[in-house]
């Protein structure tokens, strides 16, 4: 543990912090000089172990990422044209699908229309545990293109429950405003809080944690969240 991490953890003196407190605590804790991440972490009480239980979908930042996005765009014929009309960076078929079984992954999210699924859906165990698999879940899936490929532009982020029913990803940077740190995270939360499972018994968000790429993890008191449970 390096010196400006042991300073940076010894201002979290509380077990527990309203959302509002814990972003400006964020930015008090970062460090780093680079522009540091802003991450979020929702601990569920879900068994992802049942397949009915695997919370997933999709959330627009009201303030966006931060952080430059690479669209691919799996289309065929005129599809293609609208996806980079829409301003997608990479629009194929074959030969991205090709460079993607050879180990190509230099792209963040990667968007399908239905009728090339058939295809795409071969590189499942390859994206699949990346988070970078098209899904209609998430509207990944979609011939709406241009729709997709502006959300995402906007802001629109993936969450899905690891094992351990666990969400964990990025919501801005350090260099937001404490406002708009929460704005952000408000939107994944509802989103996650109206994405639950009806299988599912008990209380349903368990924990909530926040931090910078290299800062502490500050607990969020999920009473302070403002929203049923």
């Amino acid at each position: 543990m390096n010196k400006k991490y042991k300073i940076a953890a010894a201002k979290v003196t509380k077990e527990s912090y309203t959302l509002e407190e814990a972003f400006q605590l964020v930015k008090e804790t970062a460090y780093a000089k680079f522009d540091e991440a802003v991450d979020l972490a929702v601990r569920l009480g879900v068994d992802t172990r049942h397949s009915d239980q695997m919370v997933r979908g999709a959330a627009v930042l009201p303030h966006g990422t931060g952080k430059k996005i690479r669209i691919l765009v799996f289309a065929k014929g005129e599809k293609e044209k609208e996806a980079v009309d829409a301003g997608a960076d990479m629009v194929g078929l074959e030969s991205y699908i090709d460079k993607i079984n050879k180990g190509w992954l230099e792209f963040d999210v990667a968007v399908a229309t239905p009728d090339v699924m058939a295809s795409v859906g071969k590189l499942g165990k390859v994206l699949g545990p990346r988070g970078k698999m098209p899904n209609p879940k998430t509207g990944t899936v979609t011939f709406d293109l241009a729709g997709a490929i502006r959300e995402i532009r906007q802001g629109r982020v993936e969450y899905r429950v690891e094992k351990g029913g666990i969400f964990h990803g990025s919501i801005g940077r350090v260099s937001f405003t404490k406002e708009q740190l929460f704005d952000n995270a408000k939107a994944v939360i509802d989103a996650i809080m109206g994405a639950r499972p009806a299988s599912v018994k008990g209380q349903y968000l368990l924990g909530i944690s926040v931090s910078s790429t290299m800062g502490p993890g500050i607990c969020v008191d999920i009473n302070s969240v403002g929203r049923a449970r």
